[in-house]
């Protein structure tokens, strides 16, 4: 992937604003759309390495693709970055299913909300425990 490319699935992932990544890195917004354009421009050594410390990444990764982890993001982090990743891969269809279970596993939503899922996308793998279990 480009550095435009590595750099949006980045900004995506922090769920971030391009404007708040601009002043969190003191970098002009103008420049930080310049790297996420078509013929995208590539910043500076110094302007990618404080754009990488905003989002948590790596310069390499936003250069390369590869090694996003950061000591300060090692571990939980970087299993939620390879599932995001997955996700984004998927179907639609499918990514809604994933989170749906999520959501449910969570408690966020009730087992009803999850079981209505199942019916209405029969192909759902949502196993959900019975009641007492």
């Amino acid at each position: 992937m480009s550095f435009k490319e590595n750099l949006r699935e980045a900004i995506d992932f922090c769920g971030i604003e391009q404007k708040e990544l601009a002043n969190k890195a003191n970098i002009s917004l103008r420049n930080i759309e310049n790297y996420l354009r078509e013929n995208a421009s590539i910043p500076s050594a110094d302007k990618a390495v404080r754009i990488a410390q905003v989002l948590g990444v790596t310069v390499e990764y936003l250069v390369t693709g590869e090694n996003p982890v950061t000591k300060k993001s090692a571990g939980v982090e970087s299993e939620i970055r390879q599932l995001i990743h997955a996700l984004n891969g998927l179907p639609i269809n499918k990514q809604h299913i994933v989170i749906k279970n999520a959501l449910y596993l969570t408690g966020i939503i009730k087992e009803e909300k999850a079981r209505d899922t199942a019916r209405v996308l029969p192909e759902c793998v949502l196993t959900l425990p019975r009641q007492g279990q």
